[in-house]
């Protein structure tokens, strides 16, 4: 069994597309660090990579390396101009995109959805509104105390159940309307202090889980 598990939470090395390192002192990567900025992401603590001499719309994209173990298995490309689709993954079944910004001293696993909220937070993204068998393994491998933090929206109630059915903690802060997610809520507050208010929203009773999800619910209708 041991074996089998071990065996699960391998993942194939793969290249990265064509691109150069995102550069701070080069202007034509101006847009892509405006960008993070906006998203209140610094560009010195992930390598990103952008290709600012592709053609048509993957000129104007950021790429986010996916690695697991400090080897590339995957990549994003998220597209600046808001044109659907705005993400185009290369992932490998049962990824979680964060594991090596854990540090061992940490006693928190803070699982997110999104690329960029688990990025603003150094937290884990399921990178979807689930979380398949694959991917719980590969978390349970951190040892860590994992505090679930959903979209604050629909698509969040579905990941909320599923942190009741793990035992994990769930952490859905009070944030005003507008601040749908982590990313949202770094923007509004910065890190430390979105970090601080999920703390403080940590719920380990299914009950008080529940009460909060019941809450949220009719937030999202009113």
């Amino acid at each position: 069994n041991l074996r089998r598990e071990k065996k699960k939470v391998k993942f194939k090395e793969v290249s990265l597309p064509e691109a150069e390192p995102l550069d701070i002192d080069n202007k034509l990567h101006k847009v892509y660090i405006d960008y993070l900025h906006r998203r209140g992401i610094t560009t010195n603590e992930y390598p990103f990579l952008v290709t600012p001499h592709a053609q048509g719309r993957y000129s104007n994209r950021i790429i986010i390396p996916y690695t697991y173990k400090n080897k590339i298995v995957g990549h994003t490309s998220r597209f600046l101009d808001d044109r659907i689709p705005k993400y185009i993954q290369d992932i490998q079944h049962g990824y979680v995109f964060g594991t090596d910004l854990q540090q061992p001293d940490w006693q928190y696993a803070i699982v997110v959805e999104g690329v960029f909220d688990a990025l603003s937070i150094n937290g884990l993204a399921v990178l979807h509104a689930e979380v398949n068998d694959a991917q719980v393994k590969l978390i349970r491998t951190l040892g860590k105390e994992v505090i679930v933090v959903p979209d604050q929206d629909t698509a969040g109630l579905a990941l909320i159940d599923r942190a009741v059915e793990l035992n994990w903690s769930v952490s859905i802060p009070n944030w005003p309307p507008h601040v749908k997610d982590v990313n949202d809520a770094v923007i509004e507050f910065g890190r430390l202090a979105t970090l601080l208010t999920i703390l403080e929203a940590k719920e380990t009773s299914k009950i008080k889980i529940e009460l909060r999800k019941k809450q949220l619910v009719k937030r999202l209708r009113t």
